[in-house]
């Protein structure tokens, strides 16, 4: 099973950098903003790595776009320019990113391929998201599509499209159907993961390039572990 590798300066698995972005391959445990736990959040590891590469003298400017729940692995995107930053959230915002998720599951959906639509209600005081399939009050409407692209000798892998990005979405709405994610005790699987991580993986981003205006198709490996190397 994969140790518990946190990035730092030095480490980081960069999946591409320019002028305007730089994406990220996050590992288990690597949080992306700041929060009560005070640890040292992704942001600020890769600040301090353009501050030592370009040898600057004052504050990096590092924009956050989109976030990754700590336990999950994958593709994050930063902005280093302020004009990247407004035009990314934009596009982020309309909808006009294509994220493409991996979830390694116990029990087979009831359909090898489908679209769930869920109204995620947000619990702020435990942190979580329950999945409703009727509206409810203070809800949202959650989407995504799945197909079972691997068949394990203990668990399933799922490929999954986000249509919306809600809190705790995949998890949620994969625990809804009773197919909580391999290492989720959060949402439903029976035991943890030894480096604290889940199986889900931010596998594949593809976006129009803020200022190039280009195609850009980001992909990042899963972690070293036996389950995912089997894929």
């Amino acid at each position: 099973m994969a140790e518990k590798i946190v990035s730092n300066s030095t480490n980081l698995d960069i999946i591409y950098e320019d002028n305007h972005l730089i994406v990220i391959n996050k590992r288990v445990g690597d949080i992306v903003q700041g929060d009560s736990t005070g640890d040292k959040p992704l942001s600020d590891v890769v600040k301090e790595y353009l501050k030592k590469k370009y040898d600057k003298p004052g504050d990096v400017y590092l924009g956050v776009v989109h976030r990754l729940d700590r336990p999950t692995t994958g593709i994050v995107l930063f902005a280093k320019t302020s004009k990247a930053l407004s035009r990314l959230n934009e596009a982020f915002k309309n909808r006009a990113t294509q994220k493409t998720y991996w979830a390694v599951i116990k029990n087979l959906p009831p359909k090898e391929k489908d679209t769930l639509v869920h109204f995620l209600k947000r619990n702020p005081k435990n942190n979580t998201s329950k999945a409703h399939s009727k509206e409810v009050p203070e809800s949202k409407q959650a989407s995504l599509s799945y197909d079972v692209i691997k068949k394990l000798d203990h668990y399933f892998v799922l490929e999954i499209d986000l249509h919306t990005g809600r809190h705790h979405q995949i998890r949620a709405q994969l625990q809804a159907i009773g197919c909580p994610i391999k290492g989720d005790l959060k949402y439903g699987f029976d035991r943890s993961n030894p480096n604290g991580g889940i199986h889900l993986h931010a596998r594949k981003l593809m976006l129009t390039h803020p200022v190039s205006k280009e195609i850009h198709t980001f992909i990042a490996k899963p972690p070293k572990d036996s389950v995912w190397d089997a894929l």
